[in-house]
C-alpha cells in the first residue's frame, strides 16, 4: 500500500497512520438519507487504514440549502450546532465537497459579524477534509488496494473544484485502482446543472446542462462515472436511468472499497 506523501509542504502531510488515530465522519445529508453505503465504504476506508471512526448522531444539515436559498438565519442556527457538535473533534472527514465548502468558507460569511463565532468556525474549518484531499494530502495514501477491471470516467464536481482546488487527489486514487482505467470526458469540469436548489429554480436551464454532462460521460466511452459528490451523482444518474443507459455511477468511497468488477456496474 503507498503510503507517500503528496504534498511535503502541506502541514499535515506527513502524519503516519497509526492503529491510535481516529476521525470523525461528517455525513452529507443526501448521503444519510438515500445513499448510506457511501457513508459505509468511508467507514470501511479507515477501519481499513487500522483508524476508528467517530460519527455523532446528533448531527444535522451543516445549513448550506438554507445558505444558498438567502434564509441567513436558519443557516446561522445550523452552522451553530454544526460548530458546537464538532468543536472537540479532531480530523473531521466528510464524503462531499460541497459541504466542506460549506463548512470553510460558507461560515466565514455567515458569521463574519460575531468575532467569537467566527473564531470557533475557523478552527473547525482547519480540520474539516474532503475524503479524497485527506486520504491524499494529509495521510499521504493513493493506493488503499482496490481492485476493479473496468473504465472509469471522473466528473469534477463545481464546489470540490473550483471551492477547495481539489482535483489531483481523486485522479490519483482513482489511478491506482488495480484494474482500472482512467479515460477523461470532454470538459470534465463542466457543472453537472444540479447546483442543490438552483435544479429547483431553473428546472429547463438544469436539465439542459445536464444533458450536455450525459453526452460527454457518453462520449467518453466509460463503463461507469465516479464522483466525489453524491449530488452531482444522483443528477446524472436520473438521466442515465431516463436514458436508458447502461453507465454505472460511483462515488470515489465505493470505489476505493471494491474488490471486483460487480462492485462498480451496475452498483
Amino acid at each position: 500500500m503507498s503510503t507517500h506523501a503528496t504534498n511535503p509542504d502541506h502541514p499535515q502531510s506527513r502524519r503516519p497512520v497509526s492503529p491510535s488515530s481516529s476521525v470523525t465522519l461528517f455525513v452529507q445529508c443526501l448521503v444519510d438519507t438515500f445513499y448510506p453505503q457511501v457513508a459505509e465504504s468511508v467507514v470501511t476506508i479507515f477501519r481499513r487504514l487500522g483508524m476508528a471512526v467517530n460519527c455523532p448522531a446528533e448531527q444535522t444539515c451543516c445549513g448550506q440549502p438554507a445558505f444558498n436559498a438567502g434564509y441567513r438565519r436558519q443557516a446561522r442556527t445550523a452552522a451553530r450546532h454544526f460548530i458546537e457538535l464538532f468543536e472537540k473533534a479532531g480530523d473531521i472527514v466528510c464524503p462531499s465537497g460541497s459541504c466542506v465548502h460549506m463548512v470553510r468558507h460558507g461560515y466565514a460569511e455567515l458569521l463574519v459579524d460575531d468575532p467569537a463565532w467566527l473564531a470557533r468556525s475557523r478552527r473547525i474549518a482547519a480540520r474539516t477534509f474532503e475524503l479524497s484531499e485527506y486520504l491524499v494530502d494529509v495521510l499521504g495514501i493513493t493506493d488503499l488496494g482496490a481492485c476493479c477491471p473496468v473504465t472509469l470516467t471522473y466528473h469534477d464536481s463545481c464546489h470540490l473544484l473550483h471551492g477547495l482546488g481539489v482535483n489531483r487527489q481523486p485522479r490519483e486514487l482513482i489511478g491506482n485502482v488495480h484494474g482500472a482505467r482512467l479515460v477523461e470526458m470532454k470538459e470534465a469540469s463542466r457543472c453537472c446543472g444540479f447546483g442543490g436548489t438552483f435544479a429547483v429554480r431553473y428546472p429547463e436551464i438544469s436539465a439542459a446542462m445536464l444533458a450536455d454532462k450525459i453526452d460527454c460521460i457518453t462520449a467518453s466511452g466509460a463503463e461507469a462515472v465516479v464522483g466525489c459528490d453524491m449530488s452531482c451523482l444522483m443528477n446524472i444518474e436520473g438521466m442515465i436511468s431516463r436514458r436508458g443507459l447502461d453507465i454505472g455511477v460511483v462515488h470515489i468511497a465505493q470505489l476505493l472499497t471494491a474488490g471486483c468488477r460487480e462492485d462498480i456496474i451496475g452498483a
